[in-house]
């Protein structure tokens, strides 16, 4: 047995909608609400899904012995060599000279390469 359209409701909420009431507005406030959430959180939920990665990305080592990439600080899961931690910093203080770039000049010397024929 097939239901009949429950047109009297249509009939109701298309009234409802149209008429300027507070329950008219309530009715696309609400709409409008769902919306706008359906539009924006997925664009919300994309960006934090990149954050999240690049965060976890700069978290991952390689070893240098295997070539197993891990969230181990200091000894690899796989193979249990000391894996080099990598901070983002380039060269230790120890290592690392202090130079002032501005009174630093770079001598760049031209060397004449020779053709080789392809002919």
């Amino acid at each position: 047995m097939q239901r009949s359209i429950p047109w009297f409701w249509i009939v109701v909420g298309g009234l409802l909608l149209l008429a300027p009431g507070a329950i008219g507005k309530l009715l696309l406030d609400v709409a409008e609400g769902l919306t706008f959430l359906l539009v924006v959180l997925p664009l919300l939920l994309g960006g934090a899904g990149l954050i999240a990665w690049q965060v976890l990305k700069r978290r991952l080592h390689t070893c240098e012995a295997c070539g197993v990439t891990s969230f181990a600080r200091d000894v690899c899961p796989a193979c249990g060599t000391m894996v080099a931690v990598d901070s983002g910093v380039s060269g230790d203080s120890e290592t690392s000279v202090a130079i002032d770039a501005r009174n630093v000049t770079i001598n760049v010397d031209a060397v004449e390469v020779p053709r080789i024929d392809r002919s």
